[in-house]
C-alpha cells in the first residue's frame, strides 16, 4: 500500500500520562498548606496534670490562687494573704512579679460554676501572655448520691 502524496503519515498515540505538572502543582499545595497550618492554631496552652484520677501535686511552696467570681470579677490569694479583689490587667503584672521572684511558681484558677467559660479562657490567655505557664484548674470532687 502506498500512501499518496496528499495523505499524511499515520502517528502512533502516546498513552502515557506526564505528571511532572501535578507534581510541581502538589509541591506547591504543600508548601502553602505548611505556612498556613500553624495560622490556624488557636489555643491556651496550660500545664494540666497528666492523670485526672489523681491530685495534682503543687511543686512550688506556695501556690496562688485566682478566683473568678459569678458576678466576674478577680480575686488573687497568695499564700495566707487575705483575698484581693483586682483588675486583670493588674492581676497579671501583680503574678509576673511574683513568678519572677520565684521561677516555679503555680497558679491554680478557681472558677465558680456560674462563670461563663469565656472568661476563664480570657483569664488563662491573659496569663499565657504573661508568660505564666505552670496553671491549674481547681475542682470539687462529686458527692455521692
Amino acid at each position: 500500500m502506498e500512501q499518496s502524496p496528499f495523505q499524511r503519515p499515520k502517528r502512533h498515540l502516546l498513552a502515557e500520562m506526564n505528571v511532572v505538572p501535578y507534581i510541581d502543582v502538589m509541591l506547591v499545595l504543600l508548601v502553602i498548606f505548611m505556612i498556613t497550618a500553624p495560622m490556624l492554631t488557636q489555643g491556651v496552652k496550660v500545664e494540666l496534670p497528666k492523670v485526672a484520677s489523681e491530685t495534682i501535686q503543687v511543686n512550688s511552696e506556695e501556690p496562688v490562687v485566682v478566683s473568678i467570681k459569678a458576678d466576674g470579677s478577680y480575686w488573687l490569694k497568695q499564700g495566707k494573704d487575705d483575698n484581693q479583689s483586682m483588675a486583670l490587667d493588674e492581676l497579671t503584672s501583680h503574678l509576673l512579679t511574683a513568678q519572677q521572684q520565684q521561677p516555679n511558681l503555680q497558679v491554680l484558677i478557681n472558677g465558680d460554676t456560674q462563670v461563663p467559660y469565656g472568661e476563664v479562657v480570657k483569664l488563662m490567655a491573659a496569663l499565657q501572655k504573661a508568660q505564666i505557664i505552670r496553671v491549674g484548674l481547681l475542682t470539687e470532687p462529686p458527692q455521692d448520691q
